[in-house]
């Protein structure tokens, strides 16, 4: 149970809330394990499969706290609201806004620079962390390379020349990706990425984290009532989830590849974990998926300092933070959108 910028998360599966005069209160095995005044609350928002009493869903309605449902892996399930308010100007605003090729690159440009500073943060800390067995001076040129990059970005005004900077930036952080894999070279090497399908199992565990953590991000957007179809950095497409697929720019390197590398490099997945199709498309087999998914529950509970509130958070509350952070500044509460810089 957290509580941060008046929103309560639930991140056990196991909690059960349930309404006692004016507060919501948080059971485990029908125990009291915490209690906060409704007054107190814009929003709560809880992930697992016990629920919420229906005194308390009552409540919330009445009183315009949005109660949000996610699956234990953060796919949003559901929302409960009484009448509409409030994020219809929200949403309203985030429509304008993305339809301002002025106002949009504003925020696309902050989502791209967290991406390339996370980026280059990796190949920092791999410098620093293994010199004796990675060639430093090699990643050390290509962190430079990107910190060049972050200065383009941080002042580009054109949408096209972003894109220009972000897909260069890419290329050379992926052009080292496979001196970090550091354990099983026979197995699992990287020769740059390949997706829909991916051809190596490096990119079929790439993939498969790039889309949970889209999944994490449409529901984190979901809870604070913004549309994950509408976003600033990718264009407008049906079915695509493009505000998911901006956040995710900022969490790809610190939350999904380092994730992917620590699976390899601690050989918690082998190669006997995957199989190929007969269209070249490597997989996973279930039972590694399922391991994989554990492993991805261990890591969303491990504890960091958030960098822009200074607060202490679990890893998979990032994106719902990173969302929080975004509708404030939609709202006119914060000058910009401050973006993930991992440290």
């Amino acid at each position: 149970m957290k509580r941060l910028l008046n929103t309560l998360y639930i991140t056990s599966p196991s909690r059960y809330l349930s309404l006692d005069g004016e507060n919501v209160v948080v059971l485990e095995k029908d125990e009291e394990v915490g209690r906060v005044p409704l007054h107190n609350l814009e929003a709560i928002v809880t992930c697992g499969y016990t629920g919420a009493s229906p005194a308390l869903m009552g409540a919330c309605a009445q009183r315009h706290i949005g109660l949000t449902f996610l699956s234990g892996n953060g796919r949003f399930i559901a929302r409960v609201t009484g009448e509409v308010y409030g994020n219809v100007t929200l949403r309203k605003e985030q429509f304008r806004v993305s339809d301002n090729t002025g106002s949009s690159i504003k925020i696309a440009r902050n989502c791209i620079a967290g991406k390339v500073y996370n980026a280059r943060w990796i190949l920092e800390r791999a410098a620093r962390d293994y010199p004796a067995r990675l060639d430093a001076e090699k990643l050390k040129g290509k962190s430079a390379f990107l910190a060049q990059s972050l200065k383009k970005i941080r002042t580009c005004e054109d949408a096209a020349a972003l894109r220009g900077f972000e897909g260069e930036a890419a290329s050379v952080y992926f052009s080292c990706f496979d001196d970090l894999i550091l354990q099983q070279k026979d197995a699992f090497s990287f020769h740059g990425r390949n997706r829909r399908p991916p051809t190596d199992a490096v990119n079929a565990m790439l993939s498969f984290v790039y889309t949970l953590l889209t999944s994490m991000c449409a529901g984190a957007l979901e809870t604070v009532g913004l549309d994950p179809y509408v976003g600033f950095f990718h264009t407008d497409k049906p079915g695509r989830k493009s505000l998911a697929l901006d956040m995710v720019e900022e969490m790809r390197s610190v939350m999904g590849d380092r994730f992917v590398l620590t699976l390899i490099n601690k050989k918690v997945v082998r190669e006997k974990d995957f199989f190929r199709k007969e269209n070249g498309a490597v997989l996973m087999h279930d039972n590694a998926r399922k391991a994989f998914l554990a492993a991805w529950q261990e890591k969303k509970q491990e504890m960091i300092t958030h960098p822009f509130l200074n607060e202490k958070i679990e890893w998979g509350m990032v994106p719902y933070v990173q969302a929080l952070l975004l509708a404030r500044h939609l709202r006119g509460d914060l000058d910009e959108y401050p973006p993930f810089f991992w440290k």
